[in-house]
């Protein structure tokens, strides 16, 4: 009976070894020599205006639009990724996957909505 679970088991182990095998070697021979140019904070190629002298780190204040663009980017690509399929299936679909279908792109218009709404689109 224990033979019939030895495949599992071997790929488990390959599961949880393979990832965690390359991250393993990376930061056993990785270089370390940090410096505070290496440790500052970059973002698109924007020179750090704020910068304490007295600071170990230094902090920056990041626009939340940033976030806000990132987000309403990924739900409206993970809508693609549920709409592709029932577009391409939909001559073999009742009348009820066009309305759970319907709702959901409703649900999403609403969001679209809101966002343009509250002038979360703005680039100010």
């Amino acid at each position: 009976m224990l033979e019939r679970y030895a495949l599992i088991g071997l790929f488990a182990f390959a599961a949880i070894t393979f990832p965690i095998l390359p991250l393993v070697l990376a930061f056993l021979f990785r270089p370390k020599k940090p410096t505070r140019l290496k440790k500052s904070t970059y973002e698109c190629g924007i020179e750090i205006q704020n910068e304490a002298p007295e600071a170990q780190d230094i902090w920056v204040q990041f626009r939340v639009q940033y976030y806000i663009y990132a987000i309403l980017f990924v739900v409206f690509d993970i809508e693609v990724v549920f709409v592709y399929p029932w577009a391409v299936a939909t001559n073999q679909m009742s009348v009820f996957w066009v309305v759970e279908m319907a709702i959901f792109m409703l649900i999403l218009v609403g969001a679209l909505a809101y966002a343009w709404r509250k002038n979360l689109l703005e680039w100010v």
